[in-house]
């Protein structure tokens, strides 16, 4: 892993930062590899039970840098290869995680970088925060996931309209529609992602895997199916110690501690 990514563990907490603050995080081929590594491996590792995704600086990540593409362009390359070779696999690796994922957001979050705040599970963001959907700003459509996660966050129609029309969207705002969990101000960033992330590593993360699972399944399945899926689920978790161990805590009254098992 390279510096451009930076990766850290607090107990069961992982935190990975995307470490390019003079470029407000953009994302280049070297720290897209590093942080598809960074991500892979946080999902393989038992330890850790919650992931926090932010950016150094004033910024989550502005998307793809620029500079890199227009060299690639100039190059007669093919540089839009990098959506199936770089991005793709990083939403892929995010959403499947099989343990919850906080964006932190400090500042804008644009293009696939508000992309990759999607795929996560929840989104804190700053009151200075904006998130903007810049691909038809430069001729493009979305990328990242954006046209499956974002309409079913905001809707259809809602979607079509922050991707054509490309405008930022202040943190508030992205509150109210509800592109983000939760606004704090900016110097309760930090303080309210860990409460959250603590929260989260202490919770039930085998049944966090199984709603993401759950939730995955039914966006593209029917009710029937879908059903059948969730029978699935619950027949693997209700064998886990963690189930068992927490319905005899609520049955005494007690608060249940669980271990991922």
């Amino acid at each position: 892993m390279t510096d451009s990514v930076l990766r850290q563990i607090d107990g069961a907490v992982a935190t990975i930062t995307i470490n390019r603050p003079e470029a407000r995080n953009a994302l280049t081929a070297q720290s897209k590899i590093a942080l598809l590594e960074a991500l892979r491996d946080c999902g393989a590792d038992p330890g850790v039970r919650a992931v926090v995704l932010t950016g150094a600086g004033q910024a989550f990540c502005s998307g793809q840098d620029l500079r890199e593409h227009a060299e690639l362009l100039e190059a007669g390359a093919a540089p839009l290869n990098t959506v199936r070779e770089h991005y793709n696999p990083i939403i892929q690796t995010v959403t499947a995680m099989p343990k919850p994922v906080i964006a932190a957001l400090p500042g804008v979050a644009a293009g696939a970088g508000a992309s990759l705040a999607f795929a996560c599970d929840f989104r804190i963001a700053a009151q200075r925060a904006s998130l903007l959907l810049a691909f038809a700003r430069v001729g493009l459509g979305a990328d990242s996931g954006a046209s499956w996660t974002l309409p079913r966050l905001v809707g259809p129609a809602k979607a079509a309209e922050l991707l054509m029309l490309a405008e930022p969207v202040d943190s508030a705002t992205a509150l109210r529609i509800g592109l983000v969990t939760l606004v704090v101000p900016d110097d309760q960033l930090t303080g309210a992602t860990a409460e959250l992330a603590a929260r989260l590593a202490q919770g039930p993360t085998l049944a966090y895997a199984a709603i993401k699972e759950s939730l995955q399944y039914g966006a593209t399945h029917r009710l029937g199916e879908s059903l059948e899926k969730e029978a699935e689920l619950q027949t693997r978790l209700g064998d886990t110690e963690d189930h068992k161990a927490a319905t005899l805590a609520f049955v005494n009254k007690r608060t249940p501690t669980f271990h991922g098992r």
